[in-house]
């Protein structure tokens, strides 16, 4: 463990890892804050980092600058953390880690993660990602879940993995996992290509909701359902007042509708990853 950094070595039982990295694989942040709102739900506790100048080019990943509370600016480097949470009422306890996907030397950053999954002895570790796609706002978030090992993905209800192309960190991770016959999966949501914000509370939503059938566990989604219900308000009062907004959506309802009643198969998450990755290329092209 060359980089990463350990505060602590918690004792865990037959641990859980939740992974979720900002950037390519975040649309709307729709991972990262279900990360963060399972760190908070656990009170889980942060005990690891990896020292992020080796993996980064701040040119493309900057880091941030914030006034806080007191008046001092603060700096922020990008990185990953890494906390644990205790479960006494469940059989596993957790390790969730969130940070931003590096730029550079993804093998041996995948390496020091999994040399943090040894340590710990993880049971099985999950990857959270979102993209943006054909979707509604108004109807329920599509979550895709995947799992490169075919008795992984019968046993727990997931699609085996086909995607080929292009892939991100997420993509490398898996592949060091499944080197190693550590068990994994995939949850990504799909998030309306409409929705430009830096938030959508309902695909973070339904992350965790996946995250719960696949884990067998439970969280008091209430907070999240709120900010869910009044996000769909603020989207429906802005496209009111655009027609041409209107009728897309009505369009694509219609779509939607019309492919779950004849049971149309869907393309996978990383199908749809590999499209807008081909969507960008092109564009970079043209430029």
């Amino acid at each position: 463990m060359r980089y990463l950094t350990m505060e602590q070595t918690p004792e865990l039982r037959s641990p859980v890892a939740i992974m979720a990295f900002t950037g390519w694989n975040d649309a709307a942040n729709a991972a990262s804050n279900a990360a963060r709102f399972v760190v908070r739900r656990l009170g889980a506790r942060r005990f690891a980092s990896i020292e992020p100048e080796p993996f980064y080019a701040y040119t493309e990943t900057r880091p941030t600058v914030r006034i806080d509370s007191s008046g001092q600016r603060r700096l922020t480097w990008p990185g990953n953390e890494f906390f644990y949470a205790r479960t006494p009422g469940e059989a596993r306890d957790y390790v969730i880690g969130i940070g931003a996907e590096p730029n550079l030397r993804w093998r041996t950053f995948s390496q020091e993660c999994m040399d943090l999954f040894e340590t710990l002895d993880v049971s099985m570790v999950v990857s959270l990602g979102a993209l943006i796609g054909e979707a509604s706002h108004r109807r329920p978030i599509g979550v895709t879940g995947s799992a490169a090992d075919p008795e992984l993905a019968a046993q727990l209800d997931l699609q085996r993995s086909r995607y080929e192309g292009p892939t991100g960190i997420v993509g490398i991770l898996h592949h060091a996992l499944q080197e190693a016959k550590r068990p994994s999966a995939s949850l990504w949501a799909t998030v309306p290509h409409y929705i430009t914000g830096e938030q959508c509370p309902p695909a973070t939503i339904a992350v965790l909701e996946r995250l719960q059938r696949l884990l067998d566990t439970s969280f008091d989604l209430s907070e999240l359902t709120t900010a869910s219900e009044r996000f769909r308000e603020q989207v429906d009062t802005t496209i009111a007042g655009d027609p041409q907004m209107r009728s897309y959506l009505e369009r694509l309802e219609s779509a939607l509708a019309e492919a779950e009643a004849e049971e149309a198969e869907l393309p996978e998450a990383g199908d749809l990853v590999g499209d807008i990755e081909e969507f960008l290329r092109g564009n970079s092209e043209t430029d």
